[in-house]
Order: C-alpha cells, then sequence, then structure tokens
C-alpha cells in the first residue's frame, strides 16, 4: 500500500499546521465542489459532508486528507467573507458573543477505507468597537475566511477565550488529523 499523501485543499494554514508536526503532503490536490448548505443542514453535518465530497472528489493515489471549517452562531452558518460588506457583517454578528467552528475532518486510504470527524471548538469575541472593525477591514486578513475573521492573524486580540482545539480553529485539528491518518495505515515519515 503506498504512503503518498495527498492534501484536497489550497488552503496554505492547512499546509503550514501539517507542517508543524513533521507532515508534508506528496501533493496538492483541491477540491472543487459546490460547498453550499443544504436545505435545514446543521453546521457540524455541513463541515463533515464537505470534507468527505472533497476528500471524495480527489480519491486515488495515495492517502487523500481534506478538511472543511464552518463558523456558526447557533444554526446561522457564517459564509467565507469574499467581500468588506460580508466581512463587516459577520463581525458585528459575532462582536461580544460566543459562536462554534466546526472542522470536518475525512481521510481516504488508497483501499478504499474512509474515516470522517468533527471537532468543535467555542469561541468568545470581545464587543468590537466600530474603530477596531474598521481597522481589521483595512488589514485585508478576512478575505476568503470563514465567518469574516482569522484567529491567527490580528482578530486573534479579539479572542478572549476559546473552548477547544486551538488548530481546529485555524482550520485542520492536528491531532485528530494525524489518529485518522495513522489509523488508516498512514505512516510517519522519518
Amino acid at each position: 500500500m503506498t504512503n503518498r499523501l495527498i492534501l484536497a485543499s489550497a488552503s496554505p494554514r492547512r499546509r503550514d499546521l501539517l507542517a508543524q508536526i513533521g507532515i508534508v503532503p506528496d501533493e496538492i490536490r483541491p477540491a472543487d465542489i459546490d460547498e453550499t448548505p443544504l436545505k435545514d443542514e446543521s453546521p457540524r453535518a455541513l463541515a463533515e459532508r464537505l470534507a468527505r465530497e472533497k476528500a471524495a472528489a480527489v480519491a486515488g493515489d495515495g492517502f487523500v486528507l481534506a478538511a472543511d471549517t464552518v463558523v456558526a452562531v447557533g444554526r446561522r452558518i457564517l459564509p467565507k467573507a469574499e467581500d468588506e460588506a460580508t466581512a463587516r457583517r459577520c463581525l458585528e454578528l459575532l462582536s461580544g458573543r460566543a459562536h462554534r467552528v466546526f472542522t470536518g475532518l475525512s481521510v481516504i486510504a488508497p483501499d478504499g477505507r474512509q474515516a470522517s470527524r468533527v471537532v468543535d471548538a467555542r469561541v468568545r469575541v470581545k464587543r468590537l468597537t466600530e474603530v477596531e472593525i474598521a481597522a481589521y477591514l483595512a488589514s485585508g486578513d478576512w478575505h476568503g475566511k470563514a465567518g469574516g475573521y482569522a484567529i491567527q492573524g490580528p482578530a486573534g486580540a479579539f479572542i478572549p477565550a476559546i473552548n477547544g482545539s486551538y488548530s481546529a480553529i485555524v482550520g485542520l485539528p492536528l491531532y485528530e488529523t494525524k489518529a485518522m491518518l495513522e489509523g488508516l495505515g498512514w505512516q510517519t515519515r522519518q
């Protein structure tokens, strides 16, 4: 059985997180799937479904690792901010309250076995002033980020507390990722 690792993600954050634990994918093969939530789909179910679909879309000659991160306030799924107006709406909604971040993981082994799970974390955001929101929007750090922020950037100053996996909030829960890969037979390279 091959030990090749294919990362089904274009996210540089996921590559950086894997590198922190000594894992370097053999190939980056981003999955191009429709990420639209299904009617009445919960944030947790969406994160798991998208991770599974991304893995299946690139399955092939090696172990495939896919992930998807969903930010939610209650059952309300926040979008990936592609424009400043969307990022502002997300930040205003998150200001002064807690929300949850769900990261779905899926691994497919070369023999077709698949494992999936969702890791969630609770994140509290301080009450944001208009000056703080404007400065963060001007930074551009929000672009393409679920919920309109990235905890590992300047927005980290807005987060007084988290409960759960920091790396899951960034986009890839490291403990669970390594355990799932090894559980399906992938071997850490020396």
